[in-house]
């Protein structure tokens, strides 16, 4: 019938292209889909490369210039990782991610979310790893206030997952609310300029020595679902350093 007739077989072959444009639409769209998570996952490591990278260069450039700019990460490397188990409400909270050590994943090695710090690597089985989720007692991280280099530890003794304090900012510094607190690449976990949080309450310690500062984290730990692990590269060379000098060894810092 639509073979011999002209009416009907126009009318199928409108169906038909029509019916395949339809399903070709949709082959489309789930590619695009696809491919557009990739492009997601790559923009996520331009991102965090980029934030360090651009924090580093303009603390340098506003202290010293051009000519004593280094290059930033150049001994650090990133990893992807994906959050499959996280807890906020206990005093000590940890972060369950899906790469370990056949994955080049090992303790003491940074975790950051798009947004900044979110912890450290605490050990790792073959294909898992347990991060300290900052949002830990036992998490204490160099920080400083940016541009201003005044140094502290950051540590959590709230049980809101949105704040931590900053501790023994020394009582000569000058800084102010809503000033931005970054790591301080003090140590072989994290570079120098990550983002953590903002300022927003000032108070004395308990000696009265010194500042205490409560920070606004910048990750929203009930939302983190993709990762990166970051690892320096020199990190072992430190360690051996500070094992011949006798200098103490820390799991987080």
């Amino acid at each position: 019938m639509f073979r011999f007739n002209n009416y009907q077989g126009s009318v199928y072959l409108s169906s038909v292209n029509a019916a395949a444009a339809y399903v070709n639409g949709i082959v489309s769209d789930v590619k695009s889909y696809f491919g557009l998570k990739s492009e997601n996952e790559t923009l996520f490591d331009e991102n965090v490369r980029l934030r360090i990278t651009l924090e580093q260069y303009r603390d340098r450039l506003s202290q010293a210039g051009l000519d004593t700019v280094s290059v930033p990460l150049a001994g650090f490397e990133v990893k992807r990782a994906r959050v499959i188990k996280n807890s906020l409400n206990h005093a000590d909270n940890y972060i369950t991610l899906d790469k370990g050590s056949a994955d080049g994943v090992y303790p003491d090695m940074g975790v950051v979310g798009t947004d900044g710090v979110v912890g450290i690597i605490y050990m790792t089985s073959e294909h898992r790893s347990l991060a300290i989720s900052l949002l830990n007692s036992k998490s204490n991280i160099s920080c400083k206030l940016k541009h201003r280099d005044y140094f502290g530890n950051l540590v959590w003794e709230d049980i809101n997952p949105e704040y931590a304090l900053l501790k023994d900012i020394p009582r000569h510094a000058e800084f102010y609310e809503g000033d931005t607190v970054v790591t301080s690449g003090y140590s072989a976990v994290f570079p120098e300029g990550i983002p953590v949080g903002i300022v927003e309450e000032i108070n004395d310690s308990e000696d009265g020595l010194f500042f205490e500062l409560r920070v606004r984290l910048s990750t929203d730990f009930s939302k983190i679902n993709d990762v990166r692990i970051i690892n320096d590269r020199f990190r072992e060379e430190e360690k051996m350093l500070d094992k011949k000098a006798g200098i103490p060894q820390y799991n987080n810092r």
